[in-house]
């Protein structure tokens, strides 16, 4: 009997934790729970607020400012938005590529009115033509001395602007009869086109190309720029993304002889024949424009242009 007591009294002691454990188990899992949809709650309030946190940042910067390649031709195309206003602005944009920048403009909430080309280019055919049809806000803009088709043409000197943002025109011939530099004096950015490039600048054999008036250009527009201003081409092929002036004016191996030399050292370059020339030209002429005529190209349009 008195075994039995004992027994009975192990069995109701082991029942209690159990009980207890069974319980705590319970609450801990109801826990886990709450914490799971507490986690769930915050990732989803978390990615509910990403846009927003993103335009906030946007928001704060003095200007809107993404840099795009295009690795089939080596291009930059640049997008540069107003802050206050969301008006925004391509820089020699790529047909190609034009669905992605629209997008990234759509994701930033910009509204893109403007697309500028530094010049008439030959390597790929711009994306003013295919924006002006996606866009209807939309106009194009270049030099007028480029001889090319646009909505908008400036001169030496002119100021643009796009919502409270300003740019600078100055006319930098040389690669091309109109080539143009855009530059943002609050910002200290200049956007040199195929002028200037990173340690190297655009040909001079084709397109009423002038290696003295390339050399000129850069050392009378560019160069005398603050030392301190962020250059961005219209081209790298080694992977650089941007330089300054002060950096160009030292370690650019063209710029950096003196004019004879550098006039010599141009003439003496054994460049191919650019691949897409006679796309790009009269297509580019006609601000982009696809047409079976630009595709084939024009022995008039071509002689036009200066092409050797």
């Amino acid at each position: 009997m008195k075994m039995l007591g004992i027994l009975k009294h192990s069995i109701r002691y082991c029942r209690r934790p159990v009980a207890a454990n069974l319980q705590s188990t319970i609450g801990s899992t109801n826990s886990n729970k709450r914490t799971l949809d507490g986690q769930l709650d915050l990732r989803c309030t978390h990615v509910r607020h990403v846009h927003d946190d993103a335009k906030r940042v946007a928001e704060h910067e003095s200007v809107i400012f993404r840099q795009m390649f295009d690795g089939e031709t080596y291009t930059y195309t640049y997008l540069l938005g107003c802050p206050e206003t969301r008006a925004a602005i391509l820089i020699d944009p790529v047909y190609e590529m034009v669905d992605r920048d629209v997008k990234v403009a759509e994701e930033m909430e910009l509204d893109i009115i403007y697309g500028l080309n530094t010049h008439v280019h030959a390597d790929h055919v711009t994306g003013t033509g295919k924006l002006k049809e996606l866009l209807p806000r939309f106009k194009s803009v270049i030099s007028k001395s480029s001889g090319a088709k646009a909505d908008i043409h400036l001169e030496d000197g002119a100021e643009f602007k796009f919502g409270n943002q300003c740019i600078k025109c100055l006319s930098t011939p040389g690669h091309t009869g109109g080539c143009m530099t855009y530059v943002l004096p609050e910002h200290a950015m200049a956007f040199t086109g195929d002028a200037l490039l990173i340690r190297a600048c655009g040909r001079t054999d084709f397109q009423e190309g002038d290696s003295g008036k390339l050399y000129e250009s850069v050392w009378r527009k560019i160069f005398t720029l603050p030392n301190h201003f962020y250059l961005y081409p219209g081209h790298d092929y080694r992977g650089f993304s941007r330089t300054t002036v002060a950096e160009e004016k030292k370690f650019n191996p063209r710029l950096t002889l003196d004019k004879e030399k550098f006039v010599q050292f141009m003439k003496e370059l054994d460049l191919a024949y650019p691949k897409l020339i006679d796309k790009s030209l009269p297509a580019n002429l006609k601000c982009g424009e696809i047409s079976k005529e630009a595709i084939l190209g024009s022995e008039d349009v071509l002689s036009h242009m200066g092409n050797h």
